[in-house]
């Protein structure tokens, strides 16, 4: 198990059930990034893999 399963884990048992909009989570991540600058690039690698998530699939 890897130490971020936890925190993945965690999300999903606490927050499991709700549903969010994208415009939501961009702003929530970009709130993270603006608190924590030092995690800035694997946030926008996580954002950009999200954002192009399906169009990777056919190839």
């Amino acid at each position: 198990m890897y130490f971020t399963d936890r925190g993945i884990e965690e999300l999903e048992n606490r927050r499991g059930d709700e549903e969010v909009s994208m415009s939501w989570l961009a702003a929530k991540l970009q709130e993270f990034v603006d608190l924590n600058p030092d995690f800035e690039i694997p946030i926008e690698r996580l954002a950009t893999w999200l954002a192009r998530d399906e169009e990777e699939v056919d190839e």
